[in-house]
């Protein structure tokens, strides 16, 4: 007995009664076997719901790589595309330059040969005038000199002649 009284004070210690461990072990082997079908069920489809989300998330990855990818090559025909560009504008600009100086050049050649004939169409009127200013002048001069000059029996002597040169062409 005293074995059984040693072992029933062990059973009943304070705070640490078997019955109370008993009591939960068959509780916890009731819910187990109870509820081992529904969690069972739900840990496969969450199990389901978990790898479809994995492959989902790898799709998606993929997808997002194949647009960075794209992305990336886009970005380096980008700078090919500016590249390109840049070249065109500066050739553009170039030829612009080239064309813009031809141009000009055109222009002043025009300019300098319509100042070449205006010079010499001044030239001429210039010389001209001149001419005619120094004809008038020496005819001015000869008048005065052949007035100066001249007798009366000079002057009676000219209007004779006139006369005569004048009756010899009417008949």
């Amino acid at each position: 007995m005293l074995l059984l009284a040693a072992g029933e004070s062990w059973f009943n210690y304070p705070g640490l009664e078997l019955w109370k461990f008993i009591n939960l072990a068959i509780f916890t082997a009731a819910g187990i076997y109870v509820l081992r079908r529904p969690i069972s069920q739900a840990l496969l489809a969450r199990r389901g719901a978990i790898q479809q989300e994995l492959v989902a998330a790898k799709t998606e990855r993929e997808q997002a790589q194949a647009r960075v990818a794209e992305a990336d090559l886009m970005l380096s025909k980008l700078d090919d595309e500016v590249r390109v560009v840049h070249e065109q504008a500066r050739k553009e600009a170039e030829a612009e330059r080239q064309r813009l100086a031809a141009s000009t050049d055109r222009e002043l050649e025009k300019l300098k040969q319509q100042a070449m004939r205006e010079m010499e169409t001044a030239d001429k009127i210039a010389r001209k005038e001149l001419r005619q200013y120094l004809a008038t002048r020496s005819v001015e001069l000869a008048r005065e000199s052949v007035r100066s000059q001249m007798r009366p029996e000079d002057d009676t002597l000219l209007i004779k002649e006139n006369i005569g040169e004048l009756r010899r062409t009417t008949v």
